[in-house]
């Protein structure tokens, strides 16, 4: 499904297709379905980038370090696809995106948290979002060339981005990652802040500052509806580390405030290993009453120097569908049980 999915936004470049992923290791089936969309587009004139992360240097597995499959790679370099690696020392190269036909009238993005790969797409629980909006592929497109001309995470991310209308009147507004990180983790944490109605959590792990701290404060004030789910295993490993900071004593209390107030859900994912299973809760969204912020972007401090994107949505709609799957998430893995109308 998810290879299907995937080979259907890339069979619909025309002019151009860039794409940044931070894991790519395909085999079997979902590796040709893939390889043959970049031959074809190769084949029918389309300009084909490829970028990717390269190396790893996080003292914990969080995010899990990529196993890039260099003899796809070479594949896709011998069909004429345009290939860069970039470097993920000392921050990571953490997007998963695709931007087809930019500055077009049928541009379009595809974004989320879905790394490609067997385990990203059969084990883990992510999310995918297509956006038709030239601006916000404008917006992407922008940051890939930033990212192919000096292939450096630190000075990537630097762009301001209004909110664009889309044709059904929902608003999107994207945010890039290490440039405008504090701007991002400022405008969740006023989310949940000012949100009436729900606050739904899916992330691997929840280590931001501003958004714990937040999130401690709302859930404290049990005055609207809140739940979640997050990877307990990474959780575990974050929090071993936190033991030995003595700054970080109060996100462990926050983060322990949080769940005994609101019942969370915590996926028990294998821990990682080279070669191991992947199976890790790895989606990646915040819903603040009708906002919606979706990506790359781990809610983590870490997340905040790598190079990573969110886009937040302004749609009652959207809003309702991702709630709706984090609280099936959360009730596979200990949260509340789903309400039945």
């Amino acid at each position: 499904m998810v290879a299907l999915r995937l080979a259907s936004f890339l069979d619909g470049a025309t002019k151009t297709l860039d794409v940044a992923i931070y894991d790519l290791r395909l085999e079997a089936s979902p590796s040709a379905t893939i390889l043959n969309s970049f031959q074809a587009a190769v084949k029918r004139g389309v300009a084909v980038r490829l970028i990717f992360n390269q190396d790893h240097a996080q003292t914990i597995p969080v995010p899990p370090p990529p196993e890039i499959d260099w003899a796809f790679v070479d594949q896709l370099r011998s069909a004429g696809v345009q290939i860069k690696p970039v470097p993920g020392v000392p921050d990571l190269m953490h997007h998963k995106y695709a931007v087809r036909d930019a500055g077009t009238a049928d541009a379009a993005l595809l974004t989320g948290s879905t790394n490609w790969t067997n385990d990203s797409w059969n084990r883990e629980e992510n999310v995918m979002f297509t956006v038709a909006s030239g601006e916000i592929a404008a917006d992407f497109a922008a940051n890939f060339e930033g990212l192919w001309e000096k292939p450096i995470v630190a000075i990537s991310g630097r762009i301001s981005s209004p909110w664009s209308s889309l044709a059904d009147g929902s608003r999107v507004r994207p945010y890039f990652c290490p440039g405008r990180s504090l701007k991002l983790v400022h405008a969740m944490s006023r989310s949940i802040a000012s949100a009436e109605k729900r606050i739904r959590v899916c992330s691997p792990v929840i280590t931001s500052g501003p958004i714990l701290g937040t999130l401690a404060e709302v859930t404290a004030q049990n005055k609207i509806d809140v739940a979640g789910v997050y990877d307990a295993t990474q959780m575990d490993e974050v929090q071993h580390q936190w033991a030995s900071q003595a700054g970080a004593a109060w996100k462990i209390a926050a983060f322990h405030a949080i769940t005994t107030a609101v019942r969370f859900g915590g996926k028990r994912s294998t821990p990682y290993a080279k070669g191991s299973v992947h199976d890790f809760m790895h989606a990646k969204v915040l819903v603040a009453d009708d906002y919606v912020y979706a990506g790359s972007f781990n809610l983590s401090h870490s997340g905040e120097s790598n190079a990573e994107n969110v886009i937040q949505v302004e749609s009652a709609e959207v809003a309702d569908l991702c709630a709706a799957y984090i609280d099936r998430v959360a009730a596979r893995y200990g949260g509340a049980p789903v309400k039945v109308a």
